[in-house]
């Protein structure tokens, strides 16, 4: 998995304080509303209904690189989907040749970042000054904090309305890049559905359905 290839990386290159999250990172999109007032809950209410807790569903893909390039569109993000002449998906890649990494020789500061930046903000429910520079650390420690909050609040018990709407995909990830699901958290909440699945006995995955986040920025 790539966590785990992530993981001897760092082991090889000798970086102790270094940890996968560092460089990789899943999350999901959810909501959780608040009863309207006046409305009655229903005698024979559903988990999701009961506890208000509802995911996000985005059936669009995108992928931002580097600040300089993006795809936009309904195909998925693979050869068989982008290749023209197989599936019926639609995307579309764009790029503006004055704000590039090799004609600006710097952080490209053109439309597509702005898009990135405004894109965060709004899962992240708030600008952060660290968006500004994604590439670091201390972007991918703030992201993370607002994700694990979110968490919290998305799966406690009592329905606390989200300040935003991104929490972290429920796993533990260890420093050699072993994978598995946060403790008391091996389904998702109210809906089931395994967190991890085991194609073999040699290998932990995420199920393929999962939607992405990188720290290069990839969604």
């Amino acid at each position: 998995m790539m966590y785990e290839i992530i993981g001897q990386e760092l082991k090889s290159k000798g970086l102790k304080d270094a940890h996968p999250t560092h460089y990789l990172n899943f999350y999901c999109l959810v909501n959780r509303e608040l009863l309207p007032k006046g409305s009655s809950q229903p005698t024979q209410a559903t988990q999701s209904q009961k506890y208000r807790r509802f995911m996000i569903y985005v059936h669009s893909k995108g992928m931002i690189v580097d600040d300089e390039y993006v795809i936009l569109g309904s195909a998925n993000i693979n050869q068989r989907s982008l290749d023209g002449s197989r599936d019926t998906e639609i995307a579309m890649g764009a790029y503006q040749p004055n704000h590039t990494w090799t004609h600006k020789k710097q952080h490209p500061h053109g439309q597509v970042y702005g898009y990135r930046k405004s894109l965060w903000s709004e899962h992240l429910g708030k600008f952060d000054p660290s968006l500004e520079e994604p590439e670091e650390l201390k972007c991918v420690q703030s992201v993370n904090s607002i994700a694990d909050e979110n968490w919290s609040l998305y799966t406690v018990d009592e329905v606390v309305p989200l300040k935003s709407h991104i929490v972290k995909y429920p796993i533990s990830v260890k420093d050699n890049g072993e994978v598995e699901p946060l403790p008391g958290w091996d389904l998702f909440p109210d809906v089931g559905g395994k967190v991890l699945q085991q194609p073999s006995s040699f290998s932990t995955s995420l199920p393929s359905e999962l939607t992405t986040m990188r720290r290069y920025h990839e969604w």
